[in-house]
Formats: structure tokens, C-alpha cells, sequence
């Protein structure tokens, strides 16, 4: 039997705490090629509706040298070639097929510059590799990782992409698309030393300027940093380089991943570890007085950090497929808005790495946002945050963690029963979820929402929810038999299932601009309650 407890959650939307502005809607993976899939473009729309700002999009692989066809963590573009003289050839066919499938869904590409074509790898050996989910994560290590062979060809690559991109798609538009360099090069992503990593970066960067003056540029997309000695070391390294040199730089990314085990019969989160991240980056940013007015970005900030590690094979991640996956993104994008007036840093974007796996099983625990074309859960989290806008107002819970509890133990013992409230000129959203690491359905909240500071009159009330049996579209397929063959009406059935859930809808009498709601939250379910004017 569920247990549950009672939950006081207070709002003021006469109290503002400042304008509202979502660092949520940055999203990543490793395979270009789904990009112009059927339903990569779906996704991709699904991706634009989720707030009015539009979404930030960035891929690996785009200078990587191939047949253009996409496997578990592979893809290619094959922008750059040779001729039998050493002449580089550029061909933007694959290329314009994934931007233009940005450009048609309103997306803004954060364009990563890597990695390193087969022609221009200082030792390509073997190049292509064919990584399965039961194979060691470092067997991806291939001569795509590795330095230029010419930095001079290279920098001419970077030049020309942006200049191919600007004449394709308008320079102005072209000027909104920021740009990175790399991808955890501290990792297994960069076979070269630091000091050939900063050059790197350099030619790079002074490439795309010179391109397109005005364009913005940043890295070096370090791992997460807390403790981890080597991230640490190459970030500041990399940041000393950069003061050192004057070398372009317009926001400075880094890299968070939570550590989800299995505990006793069942799968615990590591959000903490995820938040010490974060924490450990920005205090090393803190360290370079002449950068810390730059912005920064998560280029990738997930529960753990193999999205095409399967929980099939690796049991730990169980939670992708359900609610716990929507609230941990919840409590997680939350949190990091804290982390970032913390330490006094703005932080510009959270990308969450997570996409789409095409040609693979219904539900089969891959890190992503939809499957075979139906929405998760965790899809309908980011919905609920995307219906936060205009400023943030005061919202206190009785049954809110404090930050550095959350670090320091996770969310073990009572859950975090938290909320966040925004008001616009039409209304106020309120965001409420009931968090715990564990995954184990107990723990319902009972909870009173003491709403004041709103206009006074009858208002519309509108309650959207995910959890267990509600915008679950996996609880419908587990109910339907998982099957692995879904057409027709079923199809549309578990379509419809994957789309944000109203659990209803009411009029919130507010005579005196106050009005008190009730509702009962299970674990891992959150709630967005809408009063519109």
C-alpha cells in the first residue's frame, strides 16, 4: 500500500524573483544522419513546440568522413575530402540535408566543429567504427579523434563551412547559430596532447570569425569535474590558454552526468553527482576573474552518460523509458537555474543528449525522447516546463530539500516535493513534482496549493500531469502486451498517449486574488497548473 503525506505548498504571484528564461530546451546526440529521418523531423517540430523560444540543437559527427549512413554512435557528412594531388574537396550534400531540417523546424543549430576528417587525421588508422551496446564505450576511440595533419587546411575547412552556411541560409539567420568547438576532449573524444587541443581550438575558432564577424564561439566541452582530476586540469588549462593567448571566446562549455546504480531490487539516481558537476565546472570558471562574465553551457547534462547504452544491457538505466526520467529532468533543470545564481555565473544552456535511435526496438532503454516515432514520458516534463514564462514568482514548499542536502546525500530519505511558479500578462504557471531517487512507487503527496497574488475574478484552471498513468505513452504499450509490431489504431493510440495529459481542468474562484488548490502527486509525477485570466 502507497503511503502518503501531507504537503503545503505556498505561491506568491504578487512577489516577483526576476525574469524567467529557459535554459532547458538545448538538446544533443551523436548521430547526424537521424536528423532528416521521417521521424527525425518529427521530433525535431515536437522540439520547436515545446516553448516560444526556440529549441538549441547540437550533433557529433558533422566533419566526420563516411557514407553518410547511421549506426550507435556514428555518423558522417563527408564535407571533406582530397584529391589524388592533396587538393581538399568540399561536398555539403549531407550537410545541407541535416540543416535543413533545422532550418524547416525552427530549430538553432549549436554547431559543433568535429571531428576530424579521415584526409586530414594526423594517424587515421582504422576510422570507422561499428560499437555495439555490449562492446567497451572506448572501442568508439577510431582516427576521428585524432589532431589535424594541417592546420592550415583545417582552419580552411571551418572557413568555408560557415561561409557555405551563411550563403545557403542568410548570413543574419547564420549569426544566431552558435558555435563549438569539440567534444570532450579531455575524454576518449581527442587522441592529441592539450597544448595540440588549444591550437586546434584557435584555428577554429579565429576561422568561423573571420567567416562571419559577430559570430559566437566556445568550448572546450570538458567532462564533468567533480572528482575527476583530468577534467579539471584540461579546463583550466584550456581557460589559462585562452587568457594567455586572447583567443576567441564567447561562452565556455563543460560537461554533467548523474550516476544511476541498482540498489537492492530497483534503480537509484545520481543526481547528486550530476549537481557536484556542475558546481565543480563553474568553480573553476570562477577561478579566471576576465572570464566569468562570459556565459556558460552544459553541453550535455544527463542522468548518467551512454545515451546508446541500452538498459537492456545495462540495467542501471531503467529509467528512461517512464516518469522517473521527466522528473528527474524536473528537479535536475531546476536545481541547475540554483547552481548557476550560486556561484554568480549565467548559465545560457542545459542540453539534454538524448534524441531518437532509429531502426531498434519498441522501449528498449536507449536515452531518448521518442521510439519509433511515439513520445515518452520524459518528453511531456519538458512540455510542463516549456508552459513556464515571463518571471519568476515566490514559491515555497514544506517538503522542499535544500540544494546542498541534495548534494551532499541525493534524494534518499523524505522526496523533494518542490515547486516553481511563473506570471505573464495572461496568467501564472505553477510547476510542482515529487522527486526521489528511487524508483519504487511509494510516497503519494497530498498536497494544498495556497495560491495569492493573482487578479481577482474566476479564472480558468487547467492541471496537465505526468506520472505513472498519465502522458506515460510506455505504461500504454506495457498494457497493450509490448508488442513489437504496433500499427493502425494501436499506433495512434500510443501516439496520442506520448502528448502532454490534462487531468482536468476547472474554474479557481480568486475574489479576493487568492485561491487554494488541492491534489494528490505520486512519486516521480509531476504537475504544471495553469490559471489563465
Amino acid at each position: 500500500m502507497t503511503t502518503t503525506y501531507d504537503v503545503r505548498i505556498d505561491v506568491d504571484a504578487g512577489a516577483s524573483r526576476g525574469a524567467y528564461r529557459p535554459l532547458w530546451n538545448w538538446f544533443g546526440y551523436d548521430e547526424p544522419n537521424y536528423t532528416y529521418t521521417a521521424n527525425g523531423k518529427k521530433l525535431l517540430n515536437a522540439l520547436t513546440e515545446l516553448s516560444p523560444e526556440p529549441p538549441r540543437v547540437r550533433t557529433h559527427n558533422l566533419l566526420t568522413s563516411g557514407d553518410g549512413k547511421y549506426a550507435l554512435k556514428w555518423g558522417s557528412t563527408n564535407a571533406y575530402t582530397e584529391d589524388a594531388d592533396g587538393n581538399p574537396v568540399y561536398d555539403w550534400t549531407i550537410m545541407d540535408q541535416i540543416f535543413d531540417a533545422y532550418v524547416e523546424a525552427g530549430n538553432i543549430p549549436l554547431i559543433q566543429v568535429g571531428f576530424m576528417p579521415e584526409a586530414l587525421s594526423d594517424d587515421p588508422g582504422e576510422y570507422r567504427h561499428y560499437w555495439t551496446p555490449t562492446d567497451p564505450y572506448a572501442t568508439i576511440l577510431t582516427g576521428w579523434a585524432n589532431p589535424p595533419n594541417n592546420l592550415k587546411k583545417w582552419g580552411d575547412l571551418i572557413h568555408a563551412w560557415a561561409r557555405h552556411l551563411a550563403d545557403r541560409y542568410g548570413e543574419e539567420k547564420v549569426l544566431s547559430w552558435p558555435w563549438e568547438v569539440w567534444n570532450e576532449p579531455d575524454g576518449i573524444y581527442w587522441k592529441g596532447t592539450i597544448p595540440q587541443f588549444c591550437e586546434m581550438y584557435d584555428v577554429a575558432a579565429r576561422a568561423i570569425k573571420a567567416a562571419l564577424p559577430g559570430a559566437r564561439v566556445g568550448g572546450p566541452h570538458t567532462c564533468g569535474a567533480f572528482n575527476n582530476p583530468k577534467a579539471q586540469k584540461f579546463l583550466r588549462e584550456f581557460l589559462q590558454h585562452v587568457v594567455d593567448n586572447d583567443s576567441p571566446i564567447d561562452f565556455i562549455a563543460f560537461h554533467a552526468k548523474g550516476n544511476p546504480v541498482i540498489w537492492k531490487d530497483h534503480v537509484r539516481m545520481g543526481l547528486h553527482k550530476q549537481l557536484r558537476d556542475i558546481e565543480a565546472n563553474l568553480a573553476i570558471v570562477n577561478e579566471f576573474p576576465t572570464l566569468k562574465h562570459l556565459p556558460t553551457v552544459i553541453g550535455e547534462s544527463d542522468p548518467e552518460g551512454c545515451a546508446a547504452c541500452s538498459a537492456r544491457v545495462h540495467p542501471q538505466n531503467g529509467y528512461r523509458n517512464g516518469p522517473l526520467y521527466g522528473a528527474y529532468v524536473v528537479e535536475s533543470m531546476i536545481r541547475t537555474y540554483e547552481l548557476s545564481q550560486r556561484a554568480g555565473i549565467e548559465i545560457e544552456g542545459a542540453v539534454t543528449w538524448a534524441f531518437l535511435f532509429e531502426d531498434q526496438p519498441w522501449y528498449d532503454g536507449f536515452r531518448d525522447l521518442a521510439t519509433n516515432g511515439v513520445d515518452k514520458a520524459v518528453l511531456n516534463g519538458f512540455r510542463m516546463l516549456g508552459k513556464l514564462k515571463g518571471e519568476w514568482v515566490e514559491a515555497k514548499s514544506d517538503h522542499a530539500l535544500d540544494i546542498q542536502t541534495i548534494m551532499e546525500h541525493g534524494v534518499r530519505e523524505q522526496p523533494d516535493v518542490n515547486a516553481v511558479a511563473t506570471r505573464d500578462d495572461t496568467g501564472v504557471s505553477i510547476l510542482v513534482w515529487n522527486y526521489h531517487d528511487d524508483d519504487v512507487e511509494d510516497g503519494a503527496a497530498n498536497v494544498t496549493l495556497s495560491l495569492k497574488g493573482i487578479r481577482p475574478g474566476s479564472h480558468k484552471l487547467t492541471h496537465f500531469r505526468m506520472d505513472k498513468d498519465h502522458s506515460n505513452s510506455f505504461g500504454v504499450w506495457k498494457a497493450m502486451g509490448s508488442p513489437q509490431e504496433v500499427t493502425g489504431d494501436d499506433y495512434k493510440k500510443l501516439e496520442a498517449s506520448g502528448q502532454l495529459a490534462v487531468l482536468e481542468t476547472s474554474v479557481a474562484e480568486a475574489s479576493n486574488g487568492a485561491v487554494t488548490i488541492t491534489a494528490t502527486l505520486p512519486r516521480q509525477g509531476v504537475s504544471l497548473l495553469r490559471i489563465d485570466y
